[in-house]
């Protein structure tokens, strides 16, 4: 049974791209302020003009746990994320290719993968995110939360229609 099976949940509507988490992230992993080694990157849609928070999202199949060949990636059932064993990762980066979210990175330097840990429950990117573009939530909330924003795209969609049908 799982003790704590919380999730990033990424509101990318509210991220301005300040990249603090990056920063945030790098400092409490690696001890330094370069976002090349956060678990967390901030990718920039420059033609919506938006910016987007991806990380690790624990995925339930986990194709980087399915595809890694060593076995080096597995669940960690008390608190629910998939996690890296260094001693069985051969840096073959199968995991950095099939993940979906392209939330799995490699580092060169270290000729390590790494991806979120969550912090260990206390993850520092929600901690600093001053616009809570980030936050720490119960998976059943992800799913309640996603239902209200498609609703509200429905209900803004249907407003614009309207408005265009009757603009004729």
């Amino acid at each position: 049974m799982q003790k704590n099976t919380k999730v990033l949940k990424v509101d990318y509507e509210k991220c301005t791209g300040c990249r603090l988490c990056e920063l945030v992230c790098s400092v409490k992993h690696d001890h330094v302020s370069n976002p090349i080694r956060s678990r967390i990157r901030i990718i920039k849609w420059e033609s919506e003009g938006i910016y987007v928070p991806v990380s690790c999202q624990q995925c339930e199949d986990a194709p980087c746990v399915i595809g890694c060949p060593p076995k080096a990636l597995s669940r960690n059932a008390d608190i629910g994320r998939v996690e890296v064993d260094y001693e069985k990762c051969i840096g073959c980066r199968t995991c950095v290719s099939v993940c979906p979210f392209g939330a799995m990175h490699f580092v060169s330097a270290d000729r390590k993968v790494i991806k979120c840990d969550l912090c260990d429950g206390e993850p520092q990117c929600v901690r600093f995110c001053d616009v809570s573009a980030v936050s720490f939530v119960e998976p059943k909330d992800m799913g309640l939360q996603k239902g209200r924003e498609a609703a509200r795209r429905l209900q803004a969609a249907d407003r614009k229609a309207s408005t265009l049908l009757e603009a004729r």
